[in-house]
């Protein structure tokens, strides 16, 4: 019984269309007891009861057709609920639960490693099981895996405290620990990642883009070679010098089973965030994986870094950023950037600029000219004093380009579709009641809501800011000059 009301609760939405077919019902049985009840009937009496009749047959049809699709997005909304909160007591009874709409949801593959992949992953799990997250398998490997596992795990708070425990008998942390086990277990590391999902209970899989052992190299602009991943930014910055492109060694390293098949068989195709010569492009040197990108019909899209990084990108702009992954890759393997256009102030950008990073430059028009659409979203962040990509909003915009291709094709009253429309406008609700409260909480300052930019090409943007950035590099100078006569 208590399952039974639960369809009548406020935020259920079903009422009305419940109403909308007893009234139909009301209608129509109106008409048939006038046809019953009167001995005889003028026209316009006729006309009456059949008008009547068929505005309650549409109402019944109607409401029918749209309280079963109501039926459908609370069904996934109560099944998203149960995900994320598990202390929330849902019966199960009450709803028709088909795993199996979520289980079919898009498949998504996403090729880098670090930080950038797993915002990625952390905001992707919320729509579909279909996850497969290409890593590069360098030195680094480990550290990606578990990093990775966090990201798609459903709890990734308990996750990362379990993989981060260490064993009174082993110094390592249990998670290493474990993927050594899960690697012994099986044939190689494409198997052990197979499985270790399954043993996790992960959204999505892990696979290495090779088993062969590989280490990425780098050659400067200036002929120096650095045969060390972690030593690249260290020696471009010491030279004062770029990268001029960066191989792995050996370079016939074989891509690892299923990393073809996945990128066939996918709806969309992630490259990015992170670094761009030691995480993203790597993945894309190891044999057949650009041809295979390229030849996929799935959605193929860049996300863009939001700050340069110093060792690797100093001084990139947008377009640099794309340049370099098609000259490695040697194929069209990008249909779509997304670049973001968020705010930013200047005292966050200015730590960075200490720092030797600046936001990325966005030139526009030469990406267009090299036939990539692309797309602006506000989704950088402030966390902890550090500009990050925000996992839900990157995810929405990869989610939208997909709803958008299932529109285009027809498929748009599917589950699949309606699934994720579902949740990109409950998505879409939430953001907008996040923004309101902060509106409400935080008062409005001059120029709120703009970024800097301290590229060299000035922006409608930077215009704004001019006087601002100034005042902080003048205030700047003259703190140095103080600290300079002290020392005198």
């Amino acid at each position: 019984m208590k399952g039974f009301l639960k369809w009548f609760k406020s935020g259920t939405k079903m009422k009305r269309w419940i109403f909308l077919i007893l009234l139909g019902i009301a209608l129509s049985c109106y008409g048939v007891s006038e046809i019953i009840a009167m001995e005889s009937l003028s026209i316009l009496e006729v006309v009456k009861v059949i008008i009547l009749f068929i505005i309650g047959f549409i109402f019944i049809v109607v409401g029918l057709v749209y309280s079963q699709k109501r039926v459908l997005e609370l069904l996934i909304e109560d099944t998203d609920e149960r995900i994320r909160k598990k202390d929330r007591d849902v019966n199960v009874k009450s709803l028709i639960f088909n795993k199996k709409i979520y289980n079919q949801g898009p498949k998504v593959v996403a090729i880098g490693g670090g930080s950038g992949l797993n915002i990625v992953l952390r905001g992707l799990k919320k729509y579909t099981d279909n996850i497969t997250a290409i890593i590069e398998t360098s030195e680094y490997s480990k550290q990606y895996i578990l990093e990775g596992i966090v990201a798609l795990a459903k709890n990734e708070e308990e996750m990362e405290t379990i993989l981060n425990s260490k064993i009174a008998k082993n110094r390592l942390p249990f998670g290493e620990s474990f993927l050594q086990s899960m690697q012994a277990a099986f044939v190689d590391l494409s198997s052990s990642m197979e499985n270790l999902g399954k043993v996790l209970n992960m959204t999505g899989r892990i696979i290495p883009v090779t088993l062969d052992q590989m280490n990425i190299c780098a050659e400067l602009e200036d002929g120096t070679i650095v045969e060390s991943k972690e030593k690249i930014p260290e020696v471009v910055t010491d030279k004062i010098t770029k990268i001029n492109r960066v191989y792995v060694s050996p370079t016939n390293c074989r891509t690892a089973p299923k990393v073809l098949e996945a990128i066939k068989d996918a709806d969309a195709i992630i490259i990015g965030p992170g670094s761009l010569y030691t995480n993203v492009i790597p993945n894309l040197l190891i044999k057949n994986v650009s041809k295979a990108i390229s030849e996929s019909k799935a959605k193929k899209i860049y996300i863009s870094n939001i700050m340069t990084e110093p060792g690797q990108t100093d001084d990139f702009s947008l377009y640099d950023h794309i340049e370099a992954i098609l000259e490695h890759a040697r194929n069209p393997i990008i249909d779509y950037c997304i670049y973001d256009t968020g705010e930013v102030v200047p005292e966050y950008i200015r730590k960075y600029n200490e720092q030797g990073s600046f936001i990325v430059e966005q030139d526009i028009k030469k990406i267009k000219e090299l036939g990539i659409k692309v797309i602006q979203r506000n989704f950088s962040v402030v966390e902890d004093h550090t500009i990050r990509h925000d996992p839900d909003l990157v995810a929405d915009s990869i989610i939208e380009l997909i709803c958008d291709d299932m529109v285009f094709r027809d498929m748009h009253n599917g589950p699949q579709y309606v699934s994720m429309n579902t949740k990109l406008k409950k998505s879409n609700r939430k953001r907008k009641i996040r923004q309101k409260e902060s509106n409400v909480r935080k008062p409005r300052a001059k120029n709120r809501g703009r970024r800097i930019l301290t590229t060299k090409k000035k922006s409608k943007f930077a215009s704004k800011y001019n006087e601002r950035i100034k005042s902080i590099q003048e205030s700047e100078e003259l703190r140095q000059k103080r600290l300079k006569s002290l020392h005198k």
